[in-house]
């Protein structure tokens, strides 16, 4: 026969790190909550918290863009006197952001 018989030798044996294997797998996990969740929650829980303590008379923008004063607080809705007369009830989770007083005053 021209063709020998060719046998693969075994592997050296390594030890295996069960704990260095997972390394890089608990840094991208880190990665992620630092990067993303961490931040997500803590400007979730400011807008809770903003929207909680909406109060007659203060100067709001919405999502959409208007801005006004809050003219009644209902349970999950909200009055904005967006023009003299013209109130305009939307969602308290519609609320992007409160104004300093006295900003639409500036704005006219």
């Amino acid at each position: 026969m021209f063709i020998s018989n060719a046998y693969a030798e075994a592997a050296a044996a390594t030890p295996d790190n069960g704990m260095m294997s997972f390394l890089p797998l608990i840094a991208l996990i880190a990665v992620f909550y630092f990067l993303i969740l961490r931040p997500q929650s803590k400007r979730s829980k400011e807008q809770k918290t903003m929207i909680a303590a909406l109060q007659r008379g203060d100067e709001v923008v919405t999502v959409g863009g208007e801005v006004g004063t809050v003219n009644k607080v209902y349970d999950l809705y909200v009055g904005v006197e967006i023009a003299e007369n013209l109130v305009v009830t939307v969602q308290k989770s519609a609320v992007q952001s409160v104004l300093p007083k006295g900003t639409i005053k500036a704005i006219k």
